[in-house]
């Protein structure tokens, strides 16, 4: 005596809720991917900032190296450009993380980033080496 098996249909194709699944995956990886993307834009721009704060911190104690008897206090950016490494001509740039320039507050040791006339870090620690020449 044979037995004959009921055949099982062969899906052709995808149904809808298939789909849907896959392309809520897709948007949530792309989601991820721009907001890691956009931090990592974030953190590239801080550590440009610490490095070029570097400079200008190497520049400053070369400076009172060569010139004991100057006051920190009393530094200017003239005169700490001959001392900047990588034979800088002008002061390194600096932007924020909204774009808008930052300067350099020479008269303490060591420098910060000056937005108008407050400090500028972001980072929120003055020892991360993120916006600022860290301990």
């Amino acid at each position: 005596m044979r037995y004959h098996h009921a055949r099982k249909p062969n899906p052709c194709g995808v149904t809808l809720l298939e789909m849907t699944v896959v392309i809520l995956v897709l948007l949530s990886l792309i989601g991820i991917g721009l907001y890691s993307s956009n931090k990592y834009s974030d953190w590239k721009k801080a550590r440009a900032a610490s490095e070029s704060l570097r400079d200008v911190y190497s520049a400053q104690r070369m400076y009172l190296a060569d010139n004991p008897t100057v006051a920190v206090t009393s530094l200017t950016t003239a005169v700490l450009v001959p001392y900047l490494p990588n034979n800088l001509t002008a002061m390194p740039t600096v932007t924020s993380l909204t774009g808008s320039a930052l300067t350099f507050r020479v008269t303490v040791s060591p420098p910060v980033l000056l937005s108008g006339t407050t400090v500028y870090d972001p980072s929120g620690s003055s020892s991360d080496s993120l916006w600022d020449v860290g301990e």
